[in-house]
């Protein structure tokens, strides 16, 4: 096994190489001078040239990109322009508030996604298949910030359901919990603390469906696909032949079939989320890694922009990573196909 994970690190070197070059050449190339945006509107050529100086943009690109690699491998990712503060320690505190926006909408996706592409699979061209496509299909054709924004007018301004979309926690009215793993709701249910878990559930939970509904569609369908398939095969008609339960078909030897690939495409899911959470968090004001790289994407901060990008990337690595290990667990051939 260690073997197998050893080749697999190896080879996402060439990959984060690439994003390493790739990033620092595309966020140069973005429009804006952070040296005038620094300066202010008040500024002259002569100060705004001081501050060029300064952040050392007035050096050739490839001397700036090797100072940026040498960094880098010192495990310093630069300082943040607009917050003043080391790009990593900025990414390391918004973090958990990203994974946890992530993480419950995945939760979402997958208890709505699963069942319903076994269920449909199971019933196929009866009234829960069609159910299942229309959702399906209906739930992956909203862009996220759109289905958030309805949400909003929906659950707070019409129906005054939800709280305020301004955050984590309304910290008016409630403290954040003490800081164990930077989740809210983790930390809150720790703490004991339950008028904050319920306060961060409310917040939590608009922006969550919103971005769990466009990961249910990927899901779902892989999970009926993936269901019909091992339904038709051999094993399965020689178990019904054999006269065992429905039940059991199902879920002992069909639906672990379906596992590997399911188990594949949430690797890509959370991946996505992660990275398309950037709209959601503008439109909740949820102060994670997307809302960061937003600002940061505005104030050509470059090396906010680039550590996002990196850490977005080894995230990708992980979890892919992630991924493989389980399929080996589900299926042990899948490691020596590797």
């Amino acid at each position: 096994m260690m073997t197998f994970v050893w080749k697999r690190l190896l080879g996402t070197i060439p990959s984060l190489v690439g994003v390493i070059v790739l990033t620092f050449f595309i966020s140069h190339a973005l429009p804006g001078d952070p040296a005038a945006y620094f300066a202010g509107p008040a500024a002259n050529a002569a100060s705004i040239e001081n501050i060029r100086t300064t952040l050392g943009l007035d050096r050739p690109l490839p001397v700036q990109f090797l100072h940026y690699v040498v960094d880098l491998a010192q495990g310093n990712l630069g300082r943040s322009l607009t917050t003043g503060q080391p790009v990593l320690t900025d990414l390391l505190e918004r973090l958990p508030a990203s994974l946890e926006l992530s993480s419950f909408a995945l939760l979402f996706a997958i208890s709505i996604a699963i069942p319903m592409g076994v269920w449909a699979a199971t019933r196929i061209n009866g009234p829960v298949d069609h159910v299942c496509r229309a959702l399906v299909s209906v739930s992956a054709a909203f862009p996220t910030f759109f289905v958030g924004l309805l949400f909003v007018y929906v659950f707070y301004f019409l129906l005054d359901w939800a709280p305020q979309p301004l955050g984590r926690l309304n910290e008016i009215a409630f403290s954040p919990p003490p800081h164990v793993t930077g989740a809210y709701t983790v930390d809150a249910l720790i703490a004991g603390d339950w008028p904050v878990l319920r306060a961060s559930l409310a917040q939590l939970i608009l922006p969550a469906v919103s971005l769990g509904l466009f990961a249910l569609a990927p899901i779902a369908r892989i999970t009926r696909a993936a269901m019909l398939e091992a339904l038709s095969s051999d094993f399965i008609r020689t178990a019904r032949a054999s006269g065992l339960p429905v039940r059991k078909i199902l879920m002992t030897y069909a639906f672990r079939n379906v596992l590997l690939p399911v188990s594949s495409v949430l690797g890509m899911v959370f991946s996505f989320l992660l990275g398309s959470n950037v709209l959601i968090e503008q439109v909740f004001g949820w102060q994670g890694v997307g809302a960061y790289a937003v600002s940061a994407v505005i104030a050509s901060d470059y090396a906010a922009v680039q550590g996002f990008v990196l850490m977005m990337a080894t995230l990708y690595v992980l979890l892919n990573l992630a991924v493989d290990i389980f399929a080996t667990l589900v299926d042990p051939r899948v490691r020596f196909e590797g």
